[in-house]
């Protein structure tokens, strides 16, 4: 299949960026960039082992012998045409390298993601600064390429999702849907699913917020939560729809307009501006007025990006407010053991005046999605 997109996303101009927010916070001038999808995000190299050193005059990655050839190509395809890509063999000569990189002084570093090995070997001849969430401050903002692929992302889950509607009867599994959706998002471009895809049917299954799913056959009358998203070309998506098995009871149908009122309260607060538990707080509020706020067990909503989970965290204790660039879902769900569960996601990016849904899929009722005819 013709890839989706024929250029990279450029990260031409993105080192320089990290050295300002460095400087702005008063951190070390040279930091060592040990996270995945940061690492990506400075380089646009996707390789599975390398780490990062940002200098005031350098932008150096490291790696094994696996990725020397492959850094390179992807770095130039993504405009990091001054990064600098050095091997080591063994993980002493990739230290070592990087060790020579910093030189001597303050070094920042990602505690939080460095291994204790790591920090222990670099630490013995650097004085490593642990500076958390640097390059994440920077992601959060995505740029037209990244929407791009974020929006083409959710446009593929949506249409795979529109197209198993058939399969929500009797008889079928959890594996089952979740096999066939998964299939269908490969076929539609995807690279494969953001995360583990949700299928969770039935009393017990549907109330647990993250269940996976199993050999359980689907019966009349049950609730099946669909948590799905699609990966492409590194940048996620996520979504979620509810849907009853037969005919809806009226104990579902109150929980199903409970949590969509829910759902509609919490983007209406999504805005510029908006801090992160003020949207929680719209969605709580539909549910504590009607009694059930304790059914709804955790966060409204999180950053997506290179990261299926990512800032901006909204919740409770979410801080800071939100700004043009973010994209987040908003998530409210309500979970019984005995009853079910229902939750209904959507993805948006935050935009001027207000927000943009990348989401296409209905939620207007618990129905299940008819085929699509050609």
């Amino acid at each position: 299949m013709t890839p989706l997109f024929a250029e990279a996303v450029s990260v031409a101009g993105r080192a320089d960026r990290l050295r300002s927010h460095l400087d702005h916070r008063g951190a070390p001038r040279s930091m060592i960039i040990s996270a995945a999808s940061n690492r990506r995000w400075l380089t646009g190299f996707t390789g599975s082992a390398g780490r990062v050193a940002v200098t005031p005059e350098r932008t150096v990655l490291v790696t094994d012998g696996r990725y020397g050839d492959q850094a390179r190509q992807q770095a130039d395809a993504a405009g990091a045409h001054d990064l600098e890509v050095l091997v080591g063999t063994t993980l002493a000569e990739q230290r070592s390298l990087l060790i020579s990189v910093v030189g001597a002084g303050a070094v920042a570093a990602e505690a939080a993601v460095m291994s204790h090995a790591d920090w222990l070997s670099l630490g013995s001849e650097l004085d490593l600064v642990a500076i958390d969430g640097a390059v994440e401050s920077l992601r959060r903002t995505k740029d037209d390429a990244e929407i791009a692929r974020i929006a083409a992302a959710a446009n593929i889950a949506s249409q795979a999702l529109s197209e198993v509607g058939a399969m929500m009867v009797p008889g079928v599994t959890e594996r089952d849907l979740r096999d066939e959706l998964e299939y269908r998002m490969r076929r539609l471009g995807a690279d494969g699913p953001s995360y583990e895809t949700i299928v969770a049917s039935g009393p017990e299954h549907a109330a647990l917020p993250h269940a996976r799913p199993t050999h359980r056959s689907f019966v009349e009358g049950d609730l099946i939560v669909i948590d799905v998203g699609a990966l492409l070309d590194g940048y996620h998506s996520d979504m979620t729809r509810t849907y009853v098995v037969g005919d809806a009871s009226p104990a579902q149908l109150e929980w199903f307009a409970l949590v969509k009122a829910s759902q509609a309260a919490g983007l209406a607060a999504v805005r510029p501006g908006a801090s992160a538990s003020d949207i929680d707080a719209a969605c709580r509020s539909v549910f504590n007025d009607a009694g059930v706020g304790d059914l709804f067990v955790h966060g409204t909503g999180h950053g997506v990006g290179l990261d299926i989970h990512e800032d901006p965290f909204i919740g409770r204790a979410g801080r800071g407010e939100l700004g043009v660039g973010d994209v987040v879902t908003v998530e409210p769900g309500l979970y019984r053991v005995g009853s079910g569960g229902i939750r209904i996601e959507d993805l948006v990016e935050v935009i001027d005046g207000g927000h943009r849904n990348f989401t296409a899929l209905p939620k207007d009722d618990p129905c299940p999605p008819s085929p699509l005819t050609i």
